[in-house]
C-alpha cells in the first residue's frame, strides 16, 4: 500500500497526521510543499484545489482533511488510535471523534491560533486574513492577534481564553489517568491535543504564560508523557523517504483505489442533499472564507476561480461520514475524500447561476 503525505515543516496538522500514522505503524513517503499558495504539485498534477495542508494519499485515494483520514485504513494489521479502555470495554470511538472534530479543532485550535502575532506575518501569507477573521470571531481577543513578536503585551496571554479550556483538560486528568479517555494506550484524542500544545510551546513567544505549571500541572505531566511516548515510537521508525511532486503524482495515479462499495452511495442522504451519483459538484469547508488566497482557476471549470468552487469533481460515493469525488489533473485521475462534518457539497451548475 502506497501512503504519501503532502506537508510542510511548520504545519501543525502535518505533525498531527504524522503522529496518527506513527501510532498506526504505517510507513509513508512525503512531499514537502510550500507554505504559501499555489502548490502545483497538488493543484496542477492532481486537479485538487483544496488549499489546506496536509493531504494524505493512500493508493489512488486522497484524504483532504485530518478528520476524514483519522481512522483509515481499517485493518487488523495496523496499530490503533481508538484503543480499548484501560479497565475493559471498547474505546469510545464516536465520543473521541466528536471531542476531536468539534472541541479540539473548532474551539481549542482557534484559541491557540489567537496567540500568533499576526502583525509580523507577511500579508501575502495565504491564510493570514482567514485566520485573523476566525480568531476575532471565535476567540474574541483581537488585541492578542495583532501583537508583534517580543511585544510586552504578550503578558495579556495570562488572561487568554484558552486557559479555561485547558482547565477542562486538567480536570479530565485529575484522577491520575495516563490518557485523556482512560484508554490502554494513547488515542486520537491524545494525539489531537498534543500536537496543538506542542505547537504553542515551541512556536509561540511567551507561551509559558499559557502553559503554566502552577495552574495545569496534570496537563503538563500528560504532555511530557505523551511526548516521550511519541519519541520512543519515532526511534523505531525508519527514515522517511522524500518524493518530488511529479514522482508522487505518478505513483498515486498508477496505484489501485478502494472499491466504490467501501464508501457506497447512500441514496437517501444524496436525495436529502439534492445530489445523485455522477453529478459535477464542488466540495469546500463551511468556514473557508479566504477567497483572496486562492485566485488561480480550477482545472475542472475553465474561467471560474477555484476559491468560488472549492474542489470540483464528479461525485462517485457518499455516505453519512464522507463525500468522494473524482478529479483529474495533468498526471491523471484520482479520487478525493472529504468528511461530511465541516464540509459542504454543491452542484457546480447552481454555482454558475
Amino acid at each position: 500500500m502506497s501512503v504519501i503525505i503532502y506537508r510542510y515543516n511548520t504545519s501543525p496538522y502535518s505533525a498531527k497526521i504524522e503522529n496518527v500514522l506513527l501510532f498506526k505503524n504505517i510507513l509513508y513517503e512525503q512531499v514537502n510543499v510550500a507554505n504559501v499558495l499555489p502548490r502545483p504539485e497538488i493543484t496542477d498534477l492532481l486537479g485538487l484545489t483544496h488549499r489546506r495542508i496536509p493531504i494524505l494519499a493512500i493508493g489512488n485515494d486522497i484524504y483532504c482533511d485530518t478528520s476524514a483520514r483519522a481512522s483509515f485504513p481499517p485493518s487488523q494489521n495496523y496499530g490503533t488510535i481508538f484503543p480499548n479502555k484501560k479497565h475493559g470495554g471498547g474505546g469510545d470511538t464516536g465520543l473521541i471523534k466528536a471531542f476531536v472534530f468539534q472541541w479540539v479543532d473548532e474551539t481549542l485550535f482557534p484559541l491557540g491560533v489567537g496567540l500568533v502575532p499576526w502583525a509580523s506575518i507577511p500579508p501575502a501569507f495565504p491564510q493570514r486574513s482567514r485566520i485573523q477573521a476566525m480568531v476575532a470571531q471565535r476567540g474574541n481577543f483581537p488585541q492578542l492577534a495583532i501583537q508583534p513578536f517580543g511585544s510586552p503585551a504578550l503578558h495579556l496571554q495570562s488572561a487568554h481564553p484558552a486557559n479555561p479550556q485547558q482547565s477542562l483538560l486538567e480536570e479530565q486528568l485529575s484522577d491520575g489517568r495516563d490518557w485523556l479517555f482512560e484508554t490502554q494506550t494513547p488515542s486520537l484524542a491524545d494525539i489531537s491535543v498534543h500536537f496543538l500544545l506542542v505547537w504553542i510551546k515551541h512556536r509561540i513567544p511567551g507561551s509559558e504564560t499559557v502553559l503554566d505549571a502552577n495552574t495545569i500541572p496534570k496537563l503538563l505531566e500528560w504532555l511530557a508523557r505523551m511526548t516521550d511516548c511519541i519519541e520512543q515510537l519515532k526511534q523505531k521508525q525508519p527514515a522517511i523517504p522524500e518524493l518530488s511532486g511529479s514522482d508522487a503524482a505518478a505513483q498515486i495515479v498508477a496505484a489501485a483505489f478502494e472499491p466504490y462499495t467501501v464508501v457506497g452511495f447512500n441514496e437517501r442522504e444524496a436525495e436529502r442533499l439534492g445530489l445523485k451519483v455522477g453529478d459535477e459538484v464542488s466540495v469546500s469547508r463551511n468556514d473557508d472564507t479566504g477567497a483572496s488566497a486562492f485566485e488561480f482557476t480550477s482545472p475542472m471549470v475553465e474561467g471560474w476561480s477555484a476559491h468560488k468552487f472549492g474542489t470540483v469533481g464528479k461525485l462517485v460515493a457518499l455516505n453519512r461520514e464522507e463525500f468522494v469525488i473524482e478529479t483529474t489533473g495533468s498526471a491523471g485521475l484520482v479520487r478525493c475524500h472529504f468528511p461530511r462534518i465541516g464540509f459542504a457539497t454543491r452542484l457546480v451548475s447552481e454555482l454558475k447561476k
